[in-house]
């Protein structure tokens, strides 16, 4: 498990996917040193590559140090995009270090998968740090972060989720536990076929996405499907799908994941705010979850691994 954090402690920047300019690192650390922490940011994280950051050997020599670092107690992303990818067999050659605080979504869902299947840490799905120093994130959302990250939280619970399918309306007078798992659709996909496909077992899963057209969409939920992917899902929770419409302006996202669910045997439910668009609420991941999906239903997920959501 990780350690909650406590002011003037030490988080290692990382930004192993996409870059951004020098100004909106320079407002990434702002934001960490404002809420009392160090930040420590590699003097060469930008440079040249044909579509990251950094090259990847650079991305990988700042993932590694940070991984472990002993004098640091997390690791936050920068951004997302994607790059985690091109370093992920180099990070799974290295020994399991202690737990550590990793925070980030979108293509650093690569890294989340990793860390939670194969190291067994709990991580938070949550707001990058690009975002965070825009200063463009709801007031109540970004204190809950702080509740959670400094350990003034132990639970996170999602409300006013929608069930989609006849599974998910008839448990309404009963809850399901699992552990919770998931993040970017796409990136989801990227590990079918590899040595990182890990089929979730006991799972509540949670899905996002942005700019993903509705075929796209559908094609990625037929090959998970037909992969077998949800044998031991007890339920999925959808988040948000932005930025996802067709050339003419309509959005057929909604419709697939109408279809996907009727489809389905266990419960889906959607209207979780977590993903790319304005509501980026934190989704711990790797620990344990408890859905109720009522008409209003409700997720309440434990912030570590080994506590047990009420």
């Amino acid at each position: 498990m990780w350690v909650p954090l406590k002011r003037g402690d030490l988080v290692d920047v990382v930004a192993p996917g996409f870059g951004l300019s020098e100004e909106r690192l320079h407002g990434a650390v702002r934001f960490l040193h404002d809420i009392g922490l160090q930040a420590r940011v590699p003097r060469d994280i930008l440079g040249e590559d044909v579509v990251c950051a950094q090259k990847d050997e650079i991305r990988l020599d700042h993932l590694k140090s940070a991984i472990l670092a002993k004098d640091s107690h997390a690791i936050w992303c920068l951004r997302g995009g994607y790059g985690a990818i091109r370093l992920i067999d180099a990070v799974a050659k290295i020994k399991k270090p202690r737990a550590k605080l990793f925070v980030g979504y979108s293509d650093a869902v690569t890294l989340h998968n990793f860390f939670n299947h194969f190291w067994h840490w709990p991580t938070l799905h949550g707001p990058l740090l690009d975002r965070l120093g825009q200063r463009t994130l709801p007031e109540e959302q970004v204190n809950q972060l702080l509740d959670v990250v400094f350990g003034r939280q132990s639970t996170i619970t999602h409300s006013n989720l929608v069930p989609m399918n006849s599974a998910a309306r008839k448990i309404s007078k009963r809850v399901i536990r699992g552990k919770m798992f998931g993040g970017n659709l796409t990136v989801t996909q990227s590990f079918l076929g590899t040595r990182y496909e890990k089929i979730p077992r006991e799972a509540i899963l949670f899905f996002e996405d942005v700019g993903e057209r509705g075929y796209r969409v559908d094609r990625i939920l037929v090959q998970l499907k037909q992969a077998d992917y949800f044998a031991h899902t007890r339920a999925i929770v959808f988040g948000d799908f932005i930025e996802s419409a067709e050339r003419s302006g309509e959005d057929r996202v909604p419709g697939v994941l109408q279809r996907f669910a009727d489809e389905m045997k266990i419960p889906v439910l959607k209207n979780l705010q977590a993903g790319h668009g304005n509501d980026q609420r934190i989704v711990p991941l790797a620990t344990a979850a408890r859905l109720q999906a009522a008409r209003n239903g409700e997720l309440t997920l434990a912030i570590q691994a080994g506590f047990r959501a009420p």
